[in-house]
């Protein structure tokens, strides 16, 4: 357990320090696989992701039952309902990205660009704003992200997701890249109007 639990303290400051979250925004989850049941560790609530120790990481099972001392995130059953609905998804990383969440409290959306897997759809998916840690956002968001490895919450940030921890933090590490990359865009084709 401690190595899935030392997982989730890299990434998360991994994540702090590229600037995807800041003060104590943010939240980290993994599946741990069991046939005794599915465990997830997930970050504490109001505890920032810089500096985690193996203590603070809260142990819950899929229903929601501390399994371990702690208070796990506020966003845990936005985490648990993503994890009920998707087998396939064991690492969850929820940020407040800043280029990611200005299009997410904008009228622009973020347009999924090259390499970043198979394009479908030329946007990310998002759903509307629901209060941070409501089971309305938690349902929102289980029910809306489909297949997608990528949902954007409006007027709050960005939902990565996938089969293991590592890939969805280079997700949400990609998703800002994207989304600063088509705001400079924006300012500079808005620049040409006026030079």
């Amino acid at each position: 357990m401690k190595k899935h639990i030392q997982e989730i303290i890299d990434v998360g400051n991994n994540i702090y320090n590229k600037n995807l979250v800041s003060g104590k925004s943010g939240n980290i989850s993994k599946r741990i696989k069991s046939t005794n049941g599915d465990i997830v560790a997930i970050t504490p609530t109001l505890t920032s992701l810089a500096n985690l120790s193996q203590e603070e990481i809260v142990l819950v099972d899929l229903d929601g039952n501390l399994l371990t001392n702690g208070k796990p995130s506020s966003e845990v059953n936005m985490h648990l309902e993503i994890y009920k609905k998707r087998n396939d998804v064991n690492g969850i990383v929820h940020t407040h990205s800043p280029y990611a969440t200005g299009f997410a409290f904008s009228n622009k959306r973020i347009k999924r660009l090259e390499g970043f897997g198979e394009i479908k759809d030329p946007f990310l998916p998002d759903i509307e704003y629901e209060k941070p840690g409501s089971n309305e956002l938690a349902l929102s968001a289980s029910e809306n992200i489909g297949n997608s490895d990528v949902l954007i919450l409006k007027k709050h940030g960005v939902i990565c997701v996938s089969e293991n921890l590592k890939e969805a933090e280079s997700l949400a590490v990609f998703i800002e890249e994207s989304a600063k990359t088509q705001f400079i865009t924006y300012m500079l084709n808005s620049a040409e109007d006026i030079i």
